[in-house]
């Protein structure tokens, strides 16, 4: 009796790092602090509202879920990050159009593969961008920046820090047949405080990293990148107004590593959905942010995902952008 007491204790100490390797479940799952890495500075919209949705996730599931901003190479430095953290659903990624569909058309070599690497696990929100000038600035209306611009061939500079924000303006110029330089930023602070510096005379910001500059009246919004104007901003116009068939929109998500178990994203995707559907976030997103939220499936959110890829490589091919 006591050798197959000990023959049993044996069998089962053996089984312990068997069961220590199982992944995480989604039954158990999180059962200590989840890390979301924001792959941009502070300040942007990725970053507020990986803030907001990371907060509604932290009080339904009592664990702490952690921002991390990993800033650098339109993103890159971040996705890389995460796709080098373990599968196992506590690292998750704040996706947005840079990471997942602009970079693998503007980089010959980013490093990683949106669409075998990564799965969207919820999309937090669609939305556009500002065209902004200091509110000092002597271009009233975007027929005022154009007219300076083809008057003054390459004296004018824009600042970017993102795809979202470089792409447009460069679209812009190809359309209006105007020249103008582009200055990289690595954190949109930076960006800002040169555009009131005089240092760039305007940029395209998402509407809402822009929105505190907007609303404070420090910066004025020359147009918007909508197909249509916003109900938040009915005075600024489109850009298609002036240039038909214009449009430029982007979106943000939360992706994981694809390895992660399926039954993780399932439970990631509920609470994203819940999330973005919940009063008080709902408000934030649509009244505050300009962001049109979606609940979709895991299904769905790999196709809203293919389709954003698709649709920034024509825009990446208008802006004639070369891969670096």
């Amino acid at each position: 009796m006591g050798s197959f007491r000990t023959s049993l204790s044996r069998r089962s100490l053996l089984a312990l790092p068997l069961l220590a390797a199982l992944p995480a479940r989604a039954d158990s799952w999180p059962t200590k602090p989840v890390h979301i890495i924001v792959p941009f500075a502070p300040g942007g919209s990725g970053d507020i509202t990986a803030r907001l949705v990371g907060k509604y996730m932290e009080e339904k599931t009592g664990q702490p879920f952690v921002i991390e901003n990993k800033a650098g190479a339109n993103g890159i430095v971040g996705v890389l990050a995460v796709k080098s953290s373990p599968a196992d659903g506590y690292t998750l990624m704040l996706a947005t159009t840079s990471t997942n569909a602009a970079n693998i058309h503007m980089y010959k070599n980013p490093g990683y593969d949106p669409e075998k690497d990564f799965s969207v696990v919820g999309i937090i929100g669609e939305s556009g961008a500002f065209l902004v000038v200091p509110a000092n600035s002597p271009y009233k209306t975007l027929a005022d920046l154009m007219a300076y611009a083809k008057a003054n061939p390459g004296k004018l500079n824009f600042g970017y820090f993102n795809a979202s924000s470089q792409v447009p303006s460069e679209v812009l110029g190809k359309k209006a047949g105007v020249e103008w330089q582009g200055v990289a930023y690595k954190a949109i602070g930076n960006a800002w405080s040169d555009l009131y510096a005089g240092a760039i005379q305007f940029m395209c910001v998402d509407l809402t990293a822009a929105r505190g500059q907007v609303v404070s009246d420090k910066a004025r919004p020359l147009a918007i990148t909508l197909a249509e104007r916003s109900p938040l901003y009915p005075d600024v116009p489109t850009f298609a107004e002036t240039f038909p068939g214009f449009v430029s929109t982007g979106f943000l998500a939360i992706a994981v590593p694809k390895a992660v178990p399926e039954d993780i994203k399932q439970r990631l995707n509920e609470l994203i959905n819940e999330a973005i559907l919940s009063p008080e976030i709902n408000k934030r997103l649509t009244q505050e942010f300009a962001l049109t939220p979606h609940k979709l499936d895991l299904a769905q959110c790999a196709e809203q995902d293919r389709s954003e890829r698709a649709k920034w490589a024509e825009y990446v091919k208008i802006a004639r952008i070369e891969p670096q």
